[in-house]
């Protein structure tokens, strides 16, 4: 990885700061995403940026599609334990959990493609209803949707008494378990809370009408957790500290994007029999966490195994050996 390690030492010399990529790769069949894991990662890249740089400015480079929301909070406050200068660096995607995260930082700097997502999370329990289409998974249940239907009510129907409206809750409750209900609210509650805290590690509470804006259209105001909020709007509109690149660092912002796109092959779907060695053995990496310091990889390892079924069909079976992080 000697390439990377260039474009990397390139970006820390031009903004004067110790640079980690975070990719979290989406790649088909194979993916990571945010979550406790990466927090013991991160943890040996700061210790060791500590020990041999003089400069303590962080720069994330940062590209996932989402994941845990304590973990973005986590994450946001180590890198914090390690610096005051704590900057993102957004090639491409930054959804969900990685728009906290961003949210956590005092600057954000923003290629001409890259993308902020809102951050209303799906909530995913045991209490939840049963997949029609498959009996042993649950359906995620959009935290803005039941909040939407409420509104829908009251707002847009104009249902205000108290026996229709109880009468409409005692519906919804047929269809989705009173405890999932339960979790929704308090969900609805922690990603207000943690989009807070992230946006006080560099703001004044004083600025809290601002705050508040922010979250708002984050959680509630843009209608699908689908939708790409541009450079343009997250710095014009929501009025997050964006930044835009010149040309010299988007061009090495996209280098960094395009190389890891091509070693974790992003944009192919993983085909394990495509990857297995004489053995039936087969090894993918999904994610990335490097500096100049330490590579880090998580990797899918697994076995394919041929089995004849009663009819004399030849069946492949996939069997994941090890997934995890690796230094490599």
């Amino acid at each position: 990885m000697d390439k990377i390690k260039e474009l990397i030492q390139d970006i820390s010399q031009a903004r004067q700061s110790n640079v980690i990529c975070y990719i979290g790769g989406d790649r088909k069949n194979i993916s990571t995403r945010v979550a406790p894991d990466i927090i013991p990662i991160f943890h040996k890249h700061l210790e060791a940026i500590k020990n041999n740089s003089k400069n303590d400015k962080i720069d994330l480079l940062l590209y996932t599609k989402g994941g845990d929301v304590l973990t973005a909070l986590r994450l946001v406050q180590l890198i914090y334990e390690y610096t005051d200068n704590f900057s993102v660096l957004i090639p491409y995607k930054s959804y969900s959990a990685g728009t906290l995260i961003s949210l956590g930082a005092s600057e954000i700097i923003m290629t001409k493609m890259g993308e902020l997502s809102p951050v209303d999370p799906n909530v995913t329990s045991i209490f939840n209803p049963v997949d029609p289409n498959n009996s042993s998974a649950k359906i995620p249940i959009s935290v803005e949707d039941v909040y939407s239907f409420i509104t829908l009510v009251k707002d847009i129907m104009d249902i205000q008494s108290d026996d229709s409206l109880s009468s409409i809750f005692s519906k919804l409750v047929e269809n989705v378990h009173p405890l999932a209900l339960g979790s929704i609210h308090r969900t609805y509650l922690l990603i207000r809370s943690v989009a807070k805290k992230l946006l006080l590690s560099h703001m004044d509470i004083s600025e809290e009408v601002r705050i508040n804006e922010i979250i708002n259209h984050l959680t509630e105001k843009l209608f699908s957790h689908n939708y790409m909020i541009t450079r343009k709007e997250a710095k014009e509109f929501l009025k997050l500290p964006v930044n835009y690149c010149d040309s010299d660092l988007e061009r090495d912002i996209w280098n960094i994007y395009e190389y890891y796109k091509d070693y974790l092959e992003l944009d192919k779907p993983f085909i394990p029999e495509k990857y297995v060695d004489i053995n039936g053995r087969f090894s993918a990496g999904c994610g990335i966490i490097e500096s100049i310091y330490r590579t880090d990889e998580y990797i899918f390892e697994g076995v394919i195994q041929r089995s004849s079924s009663y009819d004399g069909n030849i069946a492949d079976n996939v069997n994941i050996t090890y997934q995890g992080w690796k230094m490599i």
